[in-house]
């Protein structure tokens, strides 16, 4: 706890190894070591509109959605999520923007100095996000968007109490940390409510007991997704219809799932802040986040990156490539580049992909948790196979082989992604 620190003359990646190493473990779900240093920091009662945002999936396009509104209509907006693709600097925007690396290194500082002052240690995970909140604090920012990082009551995010708090849904994912069923895990995401303030659940399931249950003890204001707000598709496939009591919205689709862009757009008709219609249509045309159905052209191909790496997300997922390939019809024909890591639900995932797609280009990560070939092709067993050393060369090999009519879907894991955007990057 006591080891020497960096300077603030160091870099950000001497900063980030000293995270990495100064607690026992990365992860330690509990409030009771970084509410001291927060209170040291001044942190934990923002002069600012918090929205908190938890769910099993969905949360960075939501997040990403909210942020992107509210900027375009003129606040002056900190947004934080996890995890990063490229740089540790995606964590932090502001007014859309990642911070630089001067800045992360002095709230670092910040935050050392408090934990010391406070004789605790704190996880990776604890002290990047408390730098975080330093950095909104000293930018005085009008609005304060939080992504949980993993269930929502034990979470770090949480010794921040939100104005508005979002629950995208439940799904079951980290069941090591959370528990194993829905419930168990309702029970940790709801532990971002707190009294009198609307909360939003956009989950299209039935609303979890444990959920309903923290909102009626909070006497907080519960809005559901097809109860108390509705959206639907406009038949051109380019609009969308956002329906609540006393309010309709024609809106445009953004480049994100619409089920979250429409839990953004209640939280904020919900939040008492001012946003009109125009900044609303405008900051989701606006909103970009990579890995969530990102379509992009690579050398006349049309490609698709998706982060989906469990059964909720791959539904997410199936879900939004069904609508995708409603409105372009020449494409009949989907090819994957897939791995996994170890850890997660492969079989699950697989089985839901297997009626979508036609070719596999499978290949192991280069990461620690990564799931060997041999548990990828068991998996698979049946399906149409290929495999490949790295997903460097699964990817270029799906390039080369397939045709105009062929969508190429990259997805099981962020690691797979990143793979490809290197591989791309190394091309240009």
């Amino acid at each position: 706890m006591n080891s020497q620190a960096p300077l603030a003359t160091d870099t950000l990646d001497t900063w980030l190894d000293y995270w990495g190493h100064v607690h026992v473990t990365g992860i330690d779900l509990g409030l009771e070591r970084v509410i001291p240093v927060a209170e040291k920091l001044g942190v934990t009662q923002p002069e600012a509109k918090v929205f908190t945002v938890a769910g099993t999936n969905g949360k960075g396009s939501t997040t990403t959605t909210l942020a992107s509104i509210l900027s375009v209509q003129g606040y002056k907006v900190g947004l934080y999520q996890s995890p990063h693709i490229y740089r540790f600097n995606e964590r932090v925007k502001l007014a859309g923007v990642e911070v630089d690396d001067q800045s992360l290194i002095d709230a670092f500082v910040q935050v050392d100095q408090a934990r010391r002052a406070c004789q605790l240690s704190l996880s990776f995970f604890e002290a990047t996000t408390l730098a975080a909140f330093v950095i909104f604090k000293q930018q005085q920012c009008d609005v304060w968007v939080l992504e949980v990082g993993l269930g929502g009551r034990l979470d770090v995010v949480n010794v921040i109490d939100p104005d508005v708090a979002v629950i995208t849904n439940i799904g079951l994912d980290h069941t090591d940390w959370l528990g194993d069923s829905i419930e168990k895990i309702a029970f940790e995401k709801a532990g971002i409510i707190r009294p009198n303030i609307p909360v939003i659940f956009g989950g299209l399931q039935p609303l979890p007991h444990a959920i309903q249950q923290k909102a009626d003890e909070c006497q907080a204001q519960l809005y559901v997704a097809e109860r108390d707000y509705f959206y639907q598709f406009s038949e051109d496939g380019q609009s969308w219809l956002f329906a609540a009591p006393g309010t309709t919205l024609k809106l445009p689709t953004g480049c994100l799932a619409l089920e979250n862009i429409s839990t953004a757009v209640a939280a904020i008709l919900l939040s008492g802040l001012e946003v009109s219609q125009l900044a609303i249509a405008q900051g989701i045309q606006a909103a970009r986040l990579p890995g969530r159905f990102e379509l992009r052209q690579v050398a006349d191909r049309t490609v698709i990156f998706d982060a989906g790496h469990n059964p909720h997300g791959m539904e997410f997922l199936l879900k939004q490539l069904r609508n995708f390939l409603h409105y372009h019809p020449q494409y009949t024909d989907v090819v994957t580049v897939f791995s996994m890591l170890a850890d997660k639900d492969i079989a699950a995932v697989v089985g839901l992909l297997k009626g979508s797609v036609s070719g596999w280009n499978i290949a192991p990560l280069t990461v620690p948790r990564a799931a060997p070939l041999e548990q990828l092709q068991q998996a698979l067993q049946g399906e149409p196979v290929k495999t490949y050393r790295d997903i460097k060369s699964a990817f270029k090999s799906a390039l080369e082989d397939t045709q105009n009519h062929q969508l190429i879907l990259v997805c099981g894991s962020f690691h797979t992604l990143e793979a490809v955007w290197e591989y791309l990057e190394q091309c240009q």
